[in-house]
């Protein structure tokens, strides 16, 4: 299922959208959909709404439109549709093709794409300054060569990364607006079912190395004149065997092909008909075969390493798929014996009246429990009404220093005198600095609390068992060991509607 123009929009990391997607246990539906974006961070609900009510919705929703999720914008009488591609449409003619599920979202912070850096800047910067080196320091021919090498590079690396399900505009762009079909038959076809295989590349692949090296070949202008046309020799042959293939084998004509082939074209021409033959000597000849065994091995390195890390995703998804299954969790969240704990006065949380009981056992100098109440404080803004949270903090004052009895009392008179908030931000300041002086700073108050209450029950967590932290308890069973913590997050909503969990 394709919705480029859609993850685009909201300016979602695709890969990591796909990924979570594709991992879901109820893949393809609506609520993998719609579980996929909660986690991305766009807060949505779904609905199945009759069409006759659709003029009610928002400017923006997302809906069902020939069968793939689309983004829907209101424009005026029409209807903009983002989906694979953008098109628009009349009234009737979106309902005809829609299904009466809508979702209504609402973006926020955490939509923005995770990409740890974008290389695109660094990229045009490097094209910029070969552009401004050329143009300055060459002829115009020489500089005019040097450009449609760029231009190469640009489009090779856009088939690069579209390889391994990255999402091109500037291919799209080429191949135009045809049908599903028809791009199957042209530039899907031609690229991506690709059956050349040296050591792994593609020929697409080598169109890379080919204009990288010539870039750099292109840099040092008149004096690699003559091996720069003994390239653009050679490149006859790959254009002879493109065309054979689009032609006879494939017998469909890609355009992103196409326009290689008349870049390679000009760079012919250029290098026969205003190149001169400049002697060249053995060190140069060397040079440039160490400048191509470098690019080669750079772009088998990274198409052997992207290959490697699309392959591991896709195991990764459907392990996930069946890891993240509700029914398989809960089996393996009842095999625990049940925990009761005994009533004792502790740090309450949320709302007790709630169904979904959570209890953490905790210390606050246990540096894995960080991690642990991040969760429990992220469950807490998210379900506020939904969800009650028990802070289980061992103590022993057999054990205990006064700086830890200090911090204790601290944190109980921020909790029985100040808001919630100021009581979980207290903790959260905690694990950030680990300065006890801070957190009684913020208490107002260094006067000792009984501490007794926690006393009995970190005597009760003992009994239980529970003597390692950070655990999490849902309603009385410990959470699995087979599972991380932070995978409550794909299971919560439905911890919330099980009756029977409950």
């Amino acid at each position: 299922m394709i919705f480029d123009k859609l993850i685009n929009y909201l300016k979602l990391d695709k890969q990591e959208f796909s990924f979570q997607f594709n991992s879901h246990p109820n893949y393809p539906s609506a609520l993998a959909f719609s579980d996929t974006l909660n986690f991305m961070g766009v807060k949505n609900d779904a609905y199945e709404l009759d069409k006759e009510y659709w003029d009610e919705l928002p400017e923006e929703f997302i809906a069902i439109v020939d069968n793939s999720f689309a983004l829907v914008k209101k424009s005026g009488a029409s209807y903009s549709v983002y989906s694979e591609k953008a098109k628009t449409l009349n009234k009737e003619e979106l309902h005809k093709k829609s299904t009466d599920f809508v979702l209504l979202f609402e973006k926020t912070e955490n939509a923005e794409s995770k990409a740890v850096f974008n290389f695109k800047p660094l990229l045009y910067a490097v094209f910029a300054i070969i552009l401004g080196y050329s143009f300055f320091t060459q002829t115009l021919f020489e500089a005019l060569f040097n450009v449609l090498s760029l231009a190469g590079v640009y489009i090779s690396l856009e088939i690069f990364n579209q390889k391994f399900g990255n999402t091109s505009t500037v291919i799209g762009s080429i191949c135009g607006d045809a049908s599903a079909s028809q791009a199957t038959n042209s530039c899907d076809k031609i690229i991506k079912q690709d059956k050349t295989s040296i050591l792994g590349l593609k020929f697409s692949d080598f169109s890379l190395i080919y204009f990288t090296g010539l870039i750099v070949l292109g840099l040092f202008l008149p004096a690699t004149s003559y091996i720069v046309k003994g390239f653009t020799f050679v490149s006859v042959l790959a254009i002879a065997y493109s065309l054979y293939i689009q032609a006879f084998v494939e017998k469909a004509f890609c355009r992103v092909c196409l326009l290689i082939i008349s870049i390679l074209a000009v760079q012919l021409v250029l290098g026969i008909v205003f190149f001169q033959n400049m002697p060249f000597t053995v060190g140069t000849l060397l040079l440039t075969a160490i400048l191509w065994i470098l690019v080669f091995s750079a772009v088998l390195y990274f198409s052997n390493i992207l290959s490697q890390k699309e392959s591991l995703q896709k195991s990764n998804a459907k392990n996930l798929r069946f890891k993240r299954n509700y029914e398989l969790f809960k089996s393996q969240l009842l095999e625990n014996e049940k925990i009761e704990f005994q009533d004792s006065e502790t740090f309450a949380l949320g709302n007790e009246n709630a169904k979904l009981r959570l209890s953490i056992v905790s210390n606050p100098y246990c540096g894995y429990c960080k991690d642990g109440h991040k969760i429990m404080e992220g469950l807490l803004e998210k379900y506020p009404d939904d969800i009650s949270v028990q802070i289980r903090f061992n103590y022993s004052p057999e054990r205990a220093d006064e700086k830890y009895t200090q911090l204790l009392s601290a944190f109980k008179h921020i909790y029985h005198n100040k808001p919630q908030k100021e009581f979980l931000k207290s903790i959260e300041e905690w694990f950030e600095i680990k300065d006890e002086n801070k957190i009684v700073s913020l208490a107002g108050s260094s006067a000792p609390e009984d501490l007794a209450a926690f006393i009995e029950m970190t005597k009760d967590n003992t009994s239980n068992g529970l003597n390692f932290t950070p655990i999490f308890i849902l309603n009385g069973y410990q959470f699995p060991d087979k599972y991380d913590r932070e995978d409550i997050w794909f299971f919560v909503d439905e911890l919330m509607e099980d009756e029977d969990f409950q």
